[in-house]
């Protein structure tokens, strides 16, 4: 009897889905519950399992393709559990054929064009080559740059003085300027269309800040073992910045709050958003109620998180919401930037990296471990003065970190 695999229900106000790829091709069982393809949605990537075990028998929708939600996309046919052992078997004396080695490239990376003629002129394997294209591609330089490797001039000049030398240098002048054109997924579309109306439709402005990380990384050493010992998570500075957030949104409440047609709304709960990188891009899931948790449950609520966002694991309520963001891009290397607000929030705070630099301290110059930290707000719901004033309580607790308590 054959199953119908209809799209979901993804999160309110999404009526379509952009199909990102199938992980079972026609003909392949599956098993209950086992991922089949995935879904991308404007807020994140879902996996549609196979409510019965069986084999998938047509695939109505291929990768690229746009479908409804409730909308057919392929058909399962139930009771082909038991199918995966005999293909194989099949499969087996197949593979060892002279003819099936071809099929091999699909595991390797992508060649372009120009460089599948290069590796054919000059009999090169792709594997022999290291692209260094988008995703690992082979270009052609990088096979023109394997050729020079392994037949240096002074080599190609004593075996054959003409036809060689120019076999290995005549390609230099004729390299190739070559571009891919790759669509745009469906997040990476809204988040690109979500960041160009915050700036458009709210007042945007950052004002920045430094804060000395010594305290807070003397407490992660001293203390960082017990706690791990105890709740089986390490001690990081992002649990230090979401309680020291917390306080500051309690003292300063318009960070916390959201412009909503003619009113401005406050309010009495902490959503925090924490920007995460993904297989699909940077993505903002969200540590919900995180005014009553522990040092603990925020790590390990964020480690959650982080793990299923690189999985493409996230639901998509998990990513909806949010009363403010924090974005650390000091994991990249950055050492400065100006972080853009997440609507309909009012501000976001960007951390980045821990330097150690020159400061004064009470007349004197001493090396310490500094971070800058930027707050970027709407100057629609915040003044300048409580952005400074809240970007400075932010630097004040994390300074002092000892007044918070760490339940150890």
């Amino acid at each position: 009897m054959a199953i119908e695999l209809k799209v979901p229900e993804v999160g309110e106000s999404i009526t379509e889905v952009e199909i990102g790829g199938w992980l079972k091709t026609a003909g392949q069982s599956v098993r209950k519950d086992e991922p089949v393809v995935t879904l991308e949605s404007e807020k994140a990537t879902v996996e549609l399992a196979a409510p019965e075990s069986g084999t998938l028998t047509q695939v109505l929708k291929q990768k690229g393709a746009v479908a409804k939600v409730g909308e057919v996309i392929a058909y399962l046919e139930k009771g082909g559990a038991a199918q995966p052992e005999p293909e194989k078997t099949k499969a087996q004396p197949a593979a060892t054929k002279p003819e099936s080695k071809p099929e091999a490239p699909a595991t390797q990376p992508r060649v372009m064009p120009a460089a599948q003629e290069a590796l054919a002129q000059y009999h090169l394997q792709p594997e022999n080559v290291h692209g260094t294209g988008p995703g690992g591609r082979i270009l052609k330089e990088d096979v023109l740059r394997q050729v020079e490797e392994t037949q240096p001039p002074a080599e190609a000049r004593s075996s054959v003085p003409g036809n060689r030398l120019a076999e290995v240098e005549t390609p230099k002048r004729e390299l190739e300027r070559e571009e891919e054109v790759v669509p745009m997924s469906r997040l990476r579309r809204t988040v690109a269309e979500r960041l160009v109306a915050a700036q458009h439709n709210a007042a945007l402005l950052t004002t920045f800040n430094e804060v000395d990380m010594g305290q807070a990384m003397a407490l992660r050493k001293e203390y960082g073992e017990a706690f791990q010992q105890k709740y089986q998570v390490k001690l990081g500075f992002m649990s230090f910045f979401v309680k020291a957030t917390i306080e500051a949104l309690k003292q300063f409440p318009a960070l916390n709050a959201q412009v909503r047609e003619n009113n401005i709304v406050y309010h009495n709960y902490y959503d925090i958003g924490v920007a995460v990188g993904s297989g699909k891009g940077l993505v903002v899931p969200v540590v919900r109620n995180a005014e009553r948790m522990s040092f603990a449950e925020v790590e390990m609520g964020i480690g959650d998180l982080a793990r299923r966002a690189r999985d493409n694991k996230l639901k998509v309520e998990e990513l909806q919401g949010g009363t403010f963001t924090i974005s650390n891009g000091g994991v990249y290397g950055s050492l400065l930037s100006t972080p853009i607000v997440n609507p309909p929030q009012s501000g976001v705070l960007g951390l980045h990296a821990i330097q150690e630099r020159p400061v004064a301290r009470e007349g004197n110059v001493v090396i310490r471990p500094m971070m800058y930290v930027a707050l970027t707000y709407d100057h629609r719901v915040v003044d300048g003065r409580e952005a400074v004033s809240f970007l400075k309580r932010v630097k004040e607790v994390i300074e002092s970190p000892s007044r918070m308590l760490l339940e150890i």
